[in-house]
């Protein structure tokens, strides 16, 4: 529990300021002329196609109003399940169709966590008189939704028709009609996760989470107990089926001795791949990673995407060559094989019903800033060579395939807004199944122009350029930072839901006469492995932050920018790099908005904390560099003014983080103004605290950096 007092309480945020704390609370600002046009773009997400291809789905969250649409073959007509009309902050998400197609299986409530929120009841970020749970539900064959579990989450429908899902960590089951009061499927001493049906129906995988380790498990049934695939003292976890539903591959990382690692220095972290008797549990390694740094398990959004193909082959993501990429080998052994060679990174990977060809979206092309695109391509999962699906400057994300051969995606432009979209197999005839947004404010929106600026230590930075109308005088300008820090801004919208309100933000900003540039700094995705895992990054030493200050000078050199007027903007990792810009260089930013930011890194969970044994191995260097490497350390050069954006349930950046740095600027008299939003999460779940936190950045922007 947080032991500390708001200074000012107004719907829901409070605005001060440091150097008059007793003055009384403003009233809400109402937004300014158009921001509320900018924010009105639909957000599509979790587009997902039954395994026979027949059906798909997706949601859809406009102005707050979360909905779940379904489109069956053979025309595809899109239609909406749900009925959302509140802006309720209730999430809408873990889409999941039986194989056959006739039953959807969704959850309604929660948000994200950390391991430090395991146990925590759903987030109510509309401050609801009742709690409210996260929750499964289904429709069948298409009908109207029904409540199936009041409290669940990660449901799977196996074969036969039965759902499996989690509560507390415990796997559960329930009737996809409602009818039936739900139960739990079998008790497990672990956390259970990652559920995978046999193709049968008759057997269940699952992920027994332990702490220090974690085993693959096969409940077969009320009878039977129990079976564990080659345990040992390791992390498993990802398990999928083969095809005859007699053998089970899963990963394998054996981890590091807690006194022997350092996290100031990168260790490799090498995994295996594993194929067990779904029977008795017998199994053995059918590949190794290399044990250089190349080789360690990807920590890539998503992670390894194995599975079991046709001609009895794995398919997996790694970075052995620097960069993310899918590979194949034979489930009883041998040599991987790269499938898609070249300097770009692959993400959203789906296999086709045949299970012959794999479906992904990368970050390259032939045009220019492709890197900071996202097209679509087809590979054989047993001989390398991908074939482009989508070339040019739109974007193109998550492709389904469906059982006529032809693809299903969500694509957008850089100037209007995303579609769920449906191409021939070769990516020809692509027809988009939702119609346009007329009304949106694509008029007024600019193609962002990539660019690219040297960092202190000679390494080439990537950014989108959002330039303003033409104007006789000079501009301010903004940096934007984003979070993650495993991340990448594109030159459009993004696939993920915060990112793709930064894109409308910095659309707006500069709308209303910025220049804004948005740099990709080190550490963030998309440019390979070395890029993401940088030396000195972090809390080893901050050496992302100089891509900050490259970004900066590039932006003062251009003849359009008042080179004494900029300012930095930025979340969660983008916070930190926020904070970071003014106590190091208010010589630079003028000013900056703040959203829940790291402020001192040895004050978060995981860092501070002690090993309970007598080898503390370097603790007390980490906890020394995690306080240099952060904005609290040179908090004494922080004169420019920030805005301070946090909900207070944040269960990834603790609002400890926000309490803590606001105090200390109180306590030197540095000018800050604080937004906090009791009961939002760190994503904030409802468009209107999203639109008070804009009106606030704007006005505060427009405020310090106009004339």
């Amino acid at each position: 529990m947080f032991k500390h007092t708001l200074l000012a309480f107004v719907a829901g945020m409070a605005m001060i300021s440091a150097l008059d704390a007793t003055a009384a609370p403003s009233a809400p600002a109402s937004p300014p002329a158009r921001l509320e046009a900018f924010l009105d773009y639909p957000f599509i997400n979790g587009l997902t196609a039954s395994e026979s291809g027949n059906r798909i789905a997706w949601t859809e969250t406009r102005k707050g109003r979360r909905n779940v649409w379904i489109a069956e073959a053979p025309d595809f007509h899109p239609r909406r399940l749900t009925d959302g009309t509140a802006d309720d902050g209730m999430e809408l998400a873990e889409l999941n169709f039986s194989p056959d197609g006739k039953i959807l299986v969704w959850s309604r409530g929660g948000g994200e966590g950390n391991g430090w929120s395991i146990g925590m009841p759903p987030p109510n970020p509309a401050s609801a008189v009742e709690q409210p749970h996260k929750a499964v539900w289904a429709s069948v064959a298409g009908g109207a939704p029904v409540l199936v579990a009041p409290d669940g989450e990660e449901a799977t429908v196996s074969s036969k028709g039965q759902l499996a899902y989690l509560k507390d960590g415990q796997v559960w089951t329930a009737d996809v009609t409602g009818k039936e009061k739900p139960k739990r499927l079998f008790y497990d001493r672990g956390r259970a996760g990652q559920l995978a049906w046999s193709p049968d129906g008759t057997r269940l995988a699952f992920v027994s989470r332990r702490g220090d380790h974690s085993f693959i498990g096969v409940y077969s049934g009320p009878d039977h107990p129990l079976t564990w695939m080659a345990p040992a003292t390791a992390f498993d976890g990802n398990p999928v089926w083969s095809p005859d539903g007699r053998r089970i591959a899963f990963s394998r990382m054996a981890g590091v001795a807690g006194p022997l690692a350092s996290p100031l220095v990168e260790a490799p972290n090498p995994f295996s791949i594993w194929v067990a008797s779904a029977n008795d549990g017998a199994g053995s390694a059918v590949w190794h990673s290399p044990t250089n740094l190349n080789g360690s398990f990807p920590q890539v959004p998503d992670g390894l995407f194995l599975m079991w193909g046709a001609g009895d082959r794995l398919t997996f993501r790694a970075e052995m060559d620097g960069w993310p990429h899918l590979y194949s080998l034979p489930a009883a052994g041998g040599e991987a094989t790269l499938l898609t060679p070249g300097a770009f990174m692959v993400e959203h990977v789906s296999m086709t019903p045949d299970h012959r060809a794999l479906l992904f979206s990368a970050n390259t092309g032939s045009a220019e800033g492709d890197i900071d695109r996202r097209h679509l391509f087809r590979v054989a999962i047993d001989h390398p060579g991908p074939t482009p699906l989508t070339p040019g400057t739109n974007l193109e994300w998550t492709p389904a395939a469906l059982g006529d051969g032809r693809i299903a995606y969500v694509s957008s432009t850089p100037n209007s807004t995303m579609r769920v979209t449906v191409s021939g197999a070769d990516g020809h005839g692509a027809q988009p199944l939702t119609p346009p947004q007329a009304e949106y404010a694509a008029n007024a929106l600019v193609a962002p122009k990539p660019v690219t600026f040297t960092a202190a230590d000679g390494l080439l930075v990537h950014g989108q350029l959002f330039l303003p109308p033409a104007s006789k005088s000079k501009h301010p300008a903004l940096i934007f930072v984003h979070g993650g820090p495993p991340r990448q801004m594109l030159l459009g919208w993004s696939y993920m839901d915060y990112y793709t309100h930064a894109y409308a933000m910095n659309q707006y900003l500069a709308s209303r006469g910025f220049v804004v540039l948005s740099v990709n700094y080190r550490l963030g995705i998309g440019y390979g492995r070395a890029f993401q895992h940088a030396d000195k990054g972090g809390l080893a030493g901050n050496s992302e932050y100089q891509d900050v200050v490259a970004g900066a000078r590039f932006l003062q050199a251009m003849p359009q920018v008042d080179p004494a007027r900029l300012g930095i903007w930025g979340g969660s990792y983008g916070g930190l790099l926020t904070a970071q810009a003014l106590a190091r260089n208010s010589d630079i930013f003028k000013a900056g908005v703040d959203f829940h930011g790291v402020h001192d890194w040895s004050l978060t969970p995981g860092i501070a904390s002690r090993a309970q044994r007598y080898e503390q191995g370097d603790h007390d260097a980490m906890m020394k560099s995690a306080f240099d490497s952060s904005p609290e350390a040179a908090i004494a050069g922080w004169k420019s003014p920030v805005l301070l954006i946090h909900g207070d349930d944040d269960r990834n950046v603790r609002f400890d983080q926000t309490t803590d740095i606001a105090r200390r600027l109180a306590a030197q008299n540095t000018p800050f103004e604080e937004l906090i939003l009791p009961n939002e999460i760190h994503g904030f779940l409802r468009y209107d605290s999203w639109l008070k936190a804009d009106t606030a950045t704007v006005r505060f922007l427009e405020d310090k950096l106009k004339p």
